[in-house]
């Protein structure tokens, strides 16, 4: 009896391996990853074939009863161009995924993001494009995420901070900018955003990482770099947080764009007031200086000494033009030549030339002005000189 039920046992162990050695996944996965090899230029061969299983192939990890593929690893394959959709996103239970070290190009394909039981996504060092897909929040399984040297740009997710299952998270040397999201997350242990375009201050949930998690982001500040430029605040904290002692934030003071705007309004009208001063003053002293010469020359015209009475030739003045009231003439003034050394006089000419007259004798007559020249004025006293003065 004991040795027909060894028989018995070691006939259903072998059933049961050579079971688990025809187990293969299902065809939907099998034709999914061929289709992601037939769509995806590479330049090794991996020699997967319809005709063997696909448990068996190069890169392929199924679980342990070869139900179904839980691991694709294609690292340095020579993997070209885009992931194609509707292939690697049909594994339904896959949990790795490294194309690491390939020519990966494009972006992320949705429907990667809703692999549920995705737990560790490597694919870094490759050419991917475009922005982090929010969707990535929907990975509540994802433990490690490595995107790093790709072409991704755009802003970090906030949804990255929402995986608390999360213990590596790699997006150095990309193009990414805007701010680092706070990720509030004790189990992780990798972060690294360095080589990037980010900015702003560095949360301070993520400051107990070295500085070399944030190396070559020229704008980024804080802890564990440079502090921040008080120029340059950070930015507000995450709605329902606040500072730590539970004191409300102090509110600084900055100038409004409306009083910038009056304060240069007001210093340029002030400026023109003061332009238009100083040319009013300038307009007053030339026209001073102007009334001064005027002034100046009459007063050189006119301003004489009287000239002694001549020898009675009739071409000189006589020594009383009172005395003599029947003679009526044409009297001219004019100031003597400045060669001549003499000062200005009275030169009287025509039928008063035999009498002398002085500028108050002159005034009290209408006098006619005959015209100027180099010499001097000449004037016209007619006949209401003689009787009058």
């Amino acid at each position: 009896m004991a040795s027909a039920a060894a028989l018995l046992l070691a006939a259903a162990v072998v059933a049961l391996l050579a079971c688990l050695a025809l187990a293969d996944p299902p065809a939907s996965e099998q034709s999914a990853l061929l289709a992601f090899l037939a769509a995806t230029p590479h330049e090794r061969k991996l020699g997967w074939s319809a005709s063997t299983p696909a448990c068996a192939w190069v890169g392929v990890t199924c679980d342990a009863a070869n139900s179904t593929v839980i691991k694709l690893r294609l690292p340095g394959v020579g993997l070209v161009g885009p992931i194609p959709p509707s292939t690697i996103g049909r594994l339904r239970n896959l949990q790795v995924l490294s194309l690491r070290a390939n020519c990966v190009s494009g972006a992320i394909p949705d429907d990667i993001l809703r692999l549920s039981a995705l737990r560790s996504v490597f694919l870094h060092d490759n050419a991917i494009s475009g922005a982090i897909p929010p969707g990535v929040s929907g990975l509540a399984a994802l433990e490690r995420l490595v995107l790093s040297h790709n072409n991704l740009s755009g802003p970090i997710p906030f949804a990255l901070g929402g995986l608390a299952a999360r213990s590596a998270l790699r997006l150095d040397g990309n193009r990414l900018s805007g701010k680092i999201p706070s990720i509030a997350n004790p189990g992780l242990k990798v972060f690294n955003v360095s080589d990037n375009r980010l900015n702003g201050s560095i949360p301070r949930a993520l400051s107990r990482f070295p500085a070399d998690a944030f190396a070559g982001n020229l704008q980024l500040c804080g802890t564990p770099l440079p502090p921040c430029s008080p120029f340059f605040p950070s930015p507000s904290p995450a709605p329902g947080t606040g500072p730590s002692d539970g004191k409300p934030p102090k509110k600084k003071k900055k100038v409004s764009t409306a009083a910038i705007v009056g304060i240069i309004v007001a210093a340029v009208v002030a400026a023109l007031l003061l332009l238009l001063a100083i040319l009013f003053c300038c307009k007053r002293s030339q026209r001073g200086a102007r009334v001064d010469g005027a002034k100046g020359t009459a007063a050189a015209a006119t301003g004489t000494t009287r000239p002694p009475a001549s020898s009675g030739d009739g071409t000189g003045t006589a020594s009383s033009p009172k005395d003599d009231a029947g003679t009526s003439g044409s009297v001219a003034a004019a100031a003597a030549g400045g060669g001549t050394g003499e000062a200005s006089r009275l030169v009287f000419v025509g039928k008063g030339a035999g009498y002398s007259f002085d500028l108050e004798d002159l005034l009290r007559v209408s006098a006619e002005m005959l015209g100027k020249g180099s010499a001097g004025t000449s004037y016209n006293a007619g006949e209401e000189c003689v009787s009058q003065c």
